[in-house]
């Protein structure tokens, strides 16, 4: 593991509310943590707390990994691209594709090296847990794992060490991560699917979906990143799943949107305007909501379509089973 040197990880002086729970007129819970808006420019046009303190982006880095997959010359397209990209739910169809996805190269699940896990998807964890086992393929990150594998066949790397963070593959992801959000990594731990995870700033995480929305690299028009973004545009369903939060903000909005744990949020539109926020308690049930009220003041969507897209992925306040409060934003 790498050291923190002069970089500093997200404190609690580095944290404003960025919203509250509103229960019959009280506020009854409040959500800290830090969020920043970036045009296409790489300029900031909106920032909440410390956008220069390193996070984890968890999973919202995928889609830099997928790229690099895409960079290493493996051909994936449609939703084989999407899972490389995914924290998927695990239904039948997510795992066909995975499992495609091995089969192209000679593998089979047991070539994985995510963790098991059982499905995210309710009906399908159901008849997992009556008639199987926890497998890695139905673990969320299985698609970008079949993705790396797929990598090391195309260029002879060995796989049994694809998560080594020395290892061709993983080197060349990092080389991306910088390349897209235009600064150092800043710390290397390891991911919560055995992956290295490679820490940067949210202003970096933001200018790096800004480029990935807009199919651009530093240098200019990027045929992969371009690649990837109409392919999750196209294949919502696949990067999380049917009624998700992420896939139902991409189909009804355009963006490109990914989710990463304890509570990392990152979405890009397609002009370039693009924000990232960390939920410092972890929490994911404001993300969708602050990003696309972001989103909405920097002008990227009209304000009463993030709010009907909020409605969607929002948790209801409930008293009785009915709405008796809201989550709202606190800035």
């Amino acid at each position: 593991m790498t050291g923190l040197a002069d970089r500093h990880s997200l404190g609690a002086d580095g944290v404003v509310e960025l919203a509250r729970v509103e229960r019959n007129g009280l506020v009854e819970s409040r959500h800290l943590g830090a969020a920043v808006v970036v045009n296409a420019d790489g300029e900031v046009v909106n920032s909440l707390g410390d956008i220069d303190a390193l996070v984890y982006p968890r999973s919202s880095l995928k889609p830099f990994q997928a790229i690099t997959v895409l960079r290493s010359g493996v051909p994936l397209e449609g939703a084989a691209l999407v899972l490389a990209s995914a924290s998927h739910s695990g239904t039948p169809a997510h795992v066909a594709v995975v499992s495609g996805m091995l089969s192209s190269a000679g593998l089979t699940e047991d070539a994985l090296q995510c963790p098991l896990d059982w499905p995210g998807d309710v009906d399908a964890a159901a008849i997992a847990r009556t008639s199987g086992e926890k497998r890695r393929i139905t673990m969320n990150c299985s698609g970008k794992h079949a993705a790396f594998l797929l990598a090391c066949v195309q260029n002879g790397w060995p796989i049994e060490t694809y998560l080594d963070p020395e290892h061709p593959l993983q080197v060349r992801v990092r080389a991306t991560i910088e390349e897209f959000t235009g600064e150092p990594v800043g710390h290397v731990g390891v991911d919560g699917c055995g992956a290295p995870l490679f820490a940067v700033s949210l202003r970096g995480l933001a200018t790096a979906f800004s480029r990935c929305a807009r199919g651009v690299a530093p240098k200019g028009p990027d045929a992969d990143a371009e690649r990837l973004s109409s392919a999750i545009r196209a294949n919502a369903w696949a990067i999380e799943g049917p009624g998700r939060p992420n896939t139902v903000v991409i189909d009804e909005t355009g963006f490109i949107g990914k989710g990463g744990a304890e509570g990392v949020m990152a979405m890009g539109a397609a002009d370039g305007t693009a924000v990232a926020l960390k939920s410092v308690d972890g929490s994911h049930r404001i993300t969708s909501l602050v990003a696309l009220e972001l989103l909405a003041r920097a002008g990227a969507v009209p304000h009463a379509e993030s709010d009907r897209v909020s409605g969607l992925v929002t948790e209801k306040v409930l008293g009785g089973g009915v709405p008796v409060g809201a989550i709202r934003v606190a800035f």
